[in-house]
């Protein structure tokens, strides 16, 4: 079962990966990353916003279907949200398996998923005081797609 967690406070990836394999005797490979906010063009901050409740069980079906596909032996998705700085991490994937095709496999399903379909508005902030809302990138939507067939 998926750890899910939707929250303001910073994360210590270091523990999250200890909590993941913790007296497990089954991980060959624990695969992750770690999405940290840019401070590129002028970017003061990065706002996240949420619908409690909507974004974590969206978070924990995307992950049991990572389960599904893949003979994972744990996973972590730890998204935060609220008014997030340059350097601050955002988002931490962590996926578990004894095999190593499988946990990066689906630690890049993962990412690529959160990246397109999570329930998240993102609203940057600048120096010269400007705001705008962040839309949905081309580039991101065609990485998505390889993983829309189900693997054989």
């Amino acid at each position: 079962m998926a750890r899910i967690q939707v929250q303001e406070a910073l994360f210590d990836m270091a523990a999250e990966s200890a909590a993941l394999t913790a007296g497990r005797v089954d991980v060959g490979g624990v695969a992750s990353f770690l999405g940290v906010c840019r401070g590129d063009d002028g970017l003061a901050a990065m706002v996240l916003e949420h619908y409690p409740g909507m974004t974590e069980r969206a978070l924990g079906r995307i992950a049991a279907e990572a389960e599904a596909r893949w003979p994972l032996t744990g996973c972590t998705v730890i998204h935060r949200v609220g008014r997030i700085l340059p350097g601050e991490p955002i988002v931490l994937v962590l996926t578990a398996s004894a095999h190593r095709a499988a946990a990066l496999e689906s630690c890049a399903f993962l990412i690529d998923w959160l990246k397109t379909k999570a329930p998240f508005w993102k609203r940057e902030e600048f120096a010269d005081g400007d705001a705008r809302w962040v839309a949905a990138k081309h580039e991101d939507d065609a990485a998505a797609l390889r993983w829309s067939a189900k693997p054989e």
